[in-house]
């Protein structure tokens, strides 16, 4: 395989992506929104189109990838978005029906192995049925996302998705999505959390894991990747910590009880402007309850993954937050 495309190159995931395609050996061409982040981001050698692949007409698409054995898709709307109602419609339009398209023209401008980026909430969606997920926008339409984009391959094309968890590193002239909680710490004595955790992944093995999927993944596999489990506690106080605030900030754990009053009036004034979470927030802070832990031997030797210092990653990406 010689060349890859990668939707959404310029972005956190697509540019790690891109570093790990480049140092195996791949020619690589992207497509991604304007602007860059900086001037000098990819290399000389990256063919880089600026613009919307969906505004492009399906002849214009299979041109495009007619040089290209692989597609790596790191682009679509993630449950930080909260739309106007319903979530449902919004997020069918932003991730699966592009995803979709993308998949039957690619397929038909020959490309034999097609990536999905996904979510772990898809994988949760399955292991903790008592939570309902399949009924919330945003894991219900990323379970859609990926049999779509299975079906359209089926015959010639090998498609795989990674269900991608709580992922830490950072890139230039982005500003870390972890800023939104470091904000929230700040200044704060208290700032609870729940019992339960989460895996976490550095932005690297997301990028070993997303070409591993390409060159070793099966047909209609989903690939949970994971590399350090952590409570919400432990993960709340190394916010705490770069912030500065380890002796004026308490972390306690406390019951869910506590905050769903909170959450449940978060859920009331959203639908009183119009708006719905992807994952409403009542669900999404009970699921904080529980160990969203999956085991990293699930997949790394799989996929390819290797070991990374997770934590010195969090304390980089927390930094930048800080310092940003």
């Amino acid at each position: 395989m010689s060349k890859v495309f990668v939707l959404g190159g310029t972005g956190f995931l697509g540019y790690y992506t891109i570093k790990e395609l480049l140092s195996k050996g791949y020619q690589v061409k992207t497509m991604a929104l304007p602007p860059l982040p900086t001037d000098d981001l990819l290399p000389a050698e990256v063919e880089c189109n600026l613009g919307n692949i969906n505004h492009l007409s399906d002849e214009d698409i299979r041109e495009l990838l007619a040089d290209c054995e692989g597609f790596i898709y790191a682009a679509g709307a993630d449950e930080r978005t909260t739309p106007q109602k319903p979530a449902m419609k919004f997020f069918y339009e932003a991730n699966v029906l592009p995803t979709q398209r993308l998949a039957r023209l690619a397929k038909e401008a020959g490309v034999k192995k097609f990536v999905v980026f996904g979510s772990y909430f898809a994988e949760f969606a399955e292991r903790l049925p008592d939570y309902h997920l399949r009924d919330q926008a945003y894991p219900n339409t990323r379970l859609l996302q990926e049999q779509v984009a299975f079906a359209e391959g089926e015959g010639s094309m090998t498609v795989t998705s990674l269900r991608l968890p709580y992922i830490f590193g950072t890139m230039p002239g982005r500003t870390p999505l972890w800023k939104m909680f470091t904000d929230q710490i700040k200044g704060r004595p208290v700032f609870p959390a729940l019992k339960g955790g989460t895996t976490m992944v550095t932005v690297e093995q997301v990028a070993e894991a997303a070409v591993g999927a390409m060159e070793n993944g099966k047909h209609r596999h989903t690939y949970a990747i994971a590399a350090l489990n952590m409570t919400f506690q432990d993960f709340y106080q190394m916010m705490v910590d770069a912030l500065g605030q380890t002796e004026t900030t308490q972390v306690p754990v406390i019951e869910y009880s506590q905050v769903e009053p909170m959450y449940a009036e978060m859920d009331r004034k959203a639908a009183e402007k119009g708006v719905e979470h992807g994952i409403h927030m009542t669900v999404m802070s009970k699921m904080q309850t529980e160990d969203l832990y999956i085991d990293p031997a699930d997949t790394m030797t799989a996929l390819g993954i290797k070991e990374h210092d997770v934590i010195q990653s969090i304390k980089e990406t927390l930094e930048k937050c800080v310092k940003d």
